[in-house]
């Protein structure tokens, strides 16, 4: 793979600041929000149902799991990302939930630091996705790196993330992403002859509905929207900006992006017989809920996440299992059993 300027040391470093200033600083969007508030279940006083029979569990890319939670990408590379990436998939074991690792060029690069993304010994039975940067396939990332990562991870499928905005704000950024489309569906096709499945993820400002479409085409199996309104990376990439005018170029697209409802709303109308995970900017059971509804299969969740994890596996527990009672909750009160009912149910909407 060609290196160009970044060394280990940059990569690792970066991989640090992104953890610091996520845990540090405020890089939520300043006005724009998910879209998730405006919108409602219509409430069932009586709903015949007992709330300990509500079941959330769920099969998806073949495995079974015990409720819709992803524990979204997030870090590796670093010994602290190994840290937070064991605490984490210990959590996702115990609690039967999928777990995301973050972006793995570093390990194909660095082979050192493949210890912090090899969390498959923690998390035996876990829905487990390998990641890397879908513009790395135009420096000189191959099928034979993406079968690597997913070897490395020992995981179930890859996901390719998409972050043209974040690219394009970093001073080192990598921002050639034309001729993409063709390069991810070679990708596609080689994996799906090994039964992987290949993910495309957004981090953090949404899909288009003809992105949507032209991914499905392209053989993706599933579609991360990763909408705005949770966290701005292009607000992360300001609190680490080398110079006054990089921090300024940044801070003009603190709400950039397409908030999660619509992005959600754009993957099911452009790819509407893929499973759609739903992130961006969720904070609760309740809008994992209202996803589901919206025609998510699986709803990812980083920042709550992160933060527990700086404290405990039983700290990131505690989350899942209140995040599941919310869900449960939900369910309940929407008047359905189970969560093939909840994504037959409408919302309403607040003016």
């Amino acid at each position: 793979m060609e290196h160009q300027h970044r060394s280990e040391v940059t990569i690792s470093s970066r991989k640090d600041d992104h953890i610091r200033i996520n845990l540090e600083e405020d890089v939520q969007f300043r006005s724009v929000t998910t879209g998730l508030e405006k919108l409602y279940f219509e409430h069932q006083a009586l709903p015949e149902l007992n709330l300990n029979d509500i079941d959330l569990s769920l099969e998806v890319l073949g495995k079974k799991m015990q409720s819709p939670i992803l524990i979204s990408s997030m870090t590796g590379g670093t010994d602290r990302a190994r840290d937070i990436n064991r605490t984490l998939a210990a959590a996702a074991e115990q609690s039967g939930i999928a777990i995301g690792l973050g972006s793995m060029r570093v390990a194909l690069e660095h082979p050192n630091t493949i210890e912090s993304f090899q969390i498959r010994d923690v998390a035996p039975s876990a829905l487990l996705f390998a990641n890397l940067g879908a513009v790395q396939l135009n420096y000189g990332l191959e099928v034979a790196h993406c079968r690597q990562v997913v070897e490395m991870a020992s995981a179930d499928a890859l996901i390719l993330h998409f972050n043209p905005l974040q690219e394009a704000i970093q001073p080192e950024g990598n921002s050639d992403f034309a001729g993409l489309l063709r390069k991810v569906e070679l990708i596609c096709t080689a994996l799906r002859d090994d039964g992987v499945p290949v993910v495309a993820k957004e981090v953090g400002w949404g899909f288009s509905e003809s992105n949507c479409r032209q991914l499905a085409e392209a053989g993706i199996a599933a579609i991360d929207v990763a909408g705005a309104g949770g966290t701005s990376w292009s607000t992360v990439e300001m609190h680490r900006s080398p110079t006054a005018s990089h921090a300024r170029i940044a801070a003009a697209f603190e709400d950039w992006g397409i908030p999660t409802v619509q992005a959600l709303r754009n993957a099911v109308s452009g790819a509407p017989t893929l499973p759609i995970i739903a992130s961006g900017g969720l904070r609760n059971g309740l809008d994992i809920a209202k996803c589901l509804s919206l025609g998510a299969t699986l709803a990812g969740m980083a920042k709550p996440f992160l933060e527990a994890a700086a404290a405990s596996a039983e700290d990131v527990i505690e989350v899942v299992q209140e995040l599941n009672q919310q869900l449960r909750i939900s369910l309940f009160c929407a008047g359905v059993s189970d969560i093939a009912s909840l994504q037959n149910t409408p919302l309403l909407r607040r003016e």
